[in-house]
């Protein structure tokens, strides 16, 4: 059976290496030459009951040639347990026509009552269609089969059931064993005696699909064909932001500094940072989000590259010391990556919500740059160009990410480093040693630079209100209005340094979609769905300088977004001759297209 693009969703137990099966079958297919989107979706507790509904953790992937999103719903389901099966019924996750693979070992009446059925027939129950086809496989019981000789314990063994599913869908997809091997050798080669073991569980999963046909037919994929040539992986979103701020140190020749504290879901940028030392990285891990941004703020004064990363709770306290940066005039880069609020709120599930945090959330005047990635795999394109932005005109640049774009995958090309545009940190000239002040400016009114340990530019920078000729100390009126105009007119002309605002589908429609950060790819795939225009946006402070002239080739424009209506606001204080509609969403998930379609036909 050949198919355009396919949805497989992998889902069980917390325990039951749901993320680790989807990110191997993730990452087989994009060494294949597959486009790739992910959504891992998992629960905030560390452990739920086993067997309960909410310890369920799941992992879709959407795989083809022309890939967009992780897909609204499963082709394919992976169901390890009877409380898999029933959370993806109530979630609407899968096709009326999905193939549903389903262990049969894992729905004993003890199973049934932990996951709230009231029968003991559970298919019946959920009143699945009659065109879902349930392909029933002992899972377990044929992974103690595998690996009786192993020497492993019952605990370890019961632990590989996910390799023998992943075999079974490797079979399904005609995928290559040896691809898969790889990936196994690779994630286990700090623990050798793994390999083995998961390499035969594997491949008996591979071995089992084969020889019994499951009743189901292969399923082909059809190859993209519009990639450029270049050497591709897939990229976590978390991973690919870590290496664009590697890659912008080295281009412009700075020494990379991560001032830090973990917080879900943006502690994994720290952890691929400090583990480049290699690479000249340096990476505190301090006390709190405080300590961690004033760290970096110390490394900019000091010369270096500086990054703080965190998620919406950290932003907040930051953004006394973000004022600091601004009003000393030093360049950061500041990483949020989104998640649901407010407090704890929902911190592994994804929302849109700190935009105008972002722009505004500090005391005082006190104008940042604001910029959004909007897939996986741009979040290196938008690290390195925060960091651009920061050193060029000293200035905190904030980079919004998200928990969709941190956790998922996409494909990547790897670019070369000689093509990745120049990096210019701004400097002091020579003309102003021995009499030089953190106040002068060059010709854009950035501040000059000047760095510790550079004779005849010694200086004192502070957060108290500098006079603008002598950078001292200044309490007069007309200084700090004028101060404070210089600040937002450095922010103002950040906007000659990025591009224009694209529209892409149709843009000769009516009708624009709008949208900021990770609903890019949901909304060109409504936007060709309804062959209407789109019009999205990653530079949200300043907004690209023609945005009023492509808002007014159109007679319908619709702002979608996953908060109340942030970005509609934004655009109405800064676009006020404009009607703005909204869709919005809130329900800790990225958007269904189905949805969106809805609405733009429909109002609903």
């Amino acid at each position: 059976m050949n198919k355009q693009n396919v949805v497989v969703r992998f889902c069980g137990d917390s325990g039951d290496g749901m993320q680790l099966t989807g990110n191997m079958f993730s990452s087989l297919n994009a060494i294949l030459g597959e486009k790739i989107s992910t959504l891992p979706d998992f629960p905030a507790e560390i452990r739920a009951p086993q067997g309960t509904l909410g310890g369920v953790s799941g992992f879709q992937v959407c795989l083809g040639p022309d890939v967009y999103t992780p897909g609204d719903k499963a082709d394919v389901v992976v169901a390890m347990n009877a409380a898999a099966l029933k959370v993806c019924v109530q979630g609407d996750m899968f096709r009326s026509d999905a193939v549903i693979i389903v262990d049969t070992d894992s729905f004993t009446k003890a199973d049934l009552e932990k996951a709230q059925y009231t029968t003991d027939n559970p298919f019946t129950e959920l009143h699945l269609p009659e065109t879902v086809q349930i392909v029933p496989v002992p899972l377990t019981t044929l992974t103690k089969e595998s690996l009786k000789d192993s020497g492993l314990d019952n605990k370890s063994i019961l632990k590989s059931r996910n390799m023998f599913a992943l075999g079974v869908v490797c079979w399904l997809f005609d995928r290559p064993m040896d691809k898969a091997i790889h990936f196994l050798e690779d994630k286990f080669k700090k623990k050798p005696q793994l390999i083995t073991p998961n390499v035969k569980v594997m491949t008996d999963g591979y071995h089992y699909g084969d020889n019994t046909a499951l009743n189901i037919n292969h399923i082909h994929l059809e190859k993209a064909t519009d990639l450029p040539h270049g050497t591709y992986t897939s990229i976590a979103g978390n991973k690919a932001t870590a290496w664009g701020l590697i890659a912008a140190a080295h281009k412009c020749g700075k020494r990379l500094f991560l001032g830090s504290y973990p917080i879900t879901p943006a502690t994994d940028i720290m952890h691929e940072l400090a583990a480049r030392k290699d690479m000249g990285v340096m990476v505190v891990q301090a006390e709190d989000e405080i300590a961690g941004v004033c760290t970096a703020i110390g490394a900019s004064f000091a010369g270096d590259l500086a990054c703080t990363s965190t998620s919406g709770p950290g932003l907040s306290l930051k953004s006394e010391a973000i004022g600091l940066a601004v009003m000393s005039e030093l360049p950061l880069v500041v990483i949020d990556v989104q998640r649901g609020g407010p407090s704890t709120g929902l911190p592994t599930k994804t929302e849109q919500t700190d935009l105008l945090q972002a722009v505004y959330g500090r005391n005082g005047e006190c104008p940042a740059v604001v910029i959004a990635a909007s897939t996986s795999a741009n979040c290196f394109q938008f690290a390195y160009e925060a960091c651009k932005l920061a050193l060029e005109n000293m200035t905190p640049v904030i980079l919004l990410t998200d928990t969709y774009l941190a956790n998922g995958t996409a494909l990547w090309r790897i670019p070369a480093l000689s093509d990745l545009p120049d990096i210019h940190p701004q400097g002091v000239p020579e003309s102003l040693r021995d009499h030089y002040n953190p106040a002068l400016r060059n010709e854009r009114g950035v501040r000059y630079w000047a760095t510790p340990g550079m004779p005849g530019f010694e200086h004192r920078n502070i957060g108290l209100e500098r006079d603008s000729d002598k950078g001292t100390i200044s309490t007069n009126p007309a200084n700090h209005q004028k101060m404070v105009l210089a600040r937002k007119a450095k922010i103002d002309q950040v906007v000659n340094a990025i591009p224009d605002l694209q529209v892409q589908c149709n843009v000769h429609s009516d009708t624009l979609l709008v949208g900021w950060g990770s609903t890019e790819g949901h909304l060109h795939a409504a936007a060709m769905e309804l062959n209407c225009a789109l019009a999205h946006f990653n530079y949200i402070n300043p907004l690209p300088k023609n945005t009023a002239e492509v808002f007014s080739q159109y007679k319908r424009i619709i702002v979608c977004e996953l908060n109340t209506g942030q970005f509609a606001n934004l655009l109405r204080s800064r676009v006020p001759d404009v009607v703005f509609e909204q869709y919005n969403e809130l329900t800790a998930q990225p958007f269904a297209v189905e949805r969106i379609v809805n609405f733009v036909n429909h109002g609903r």
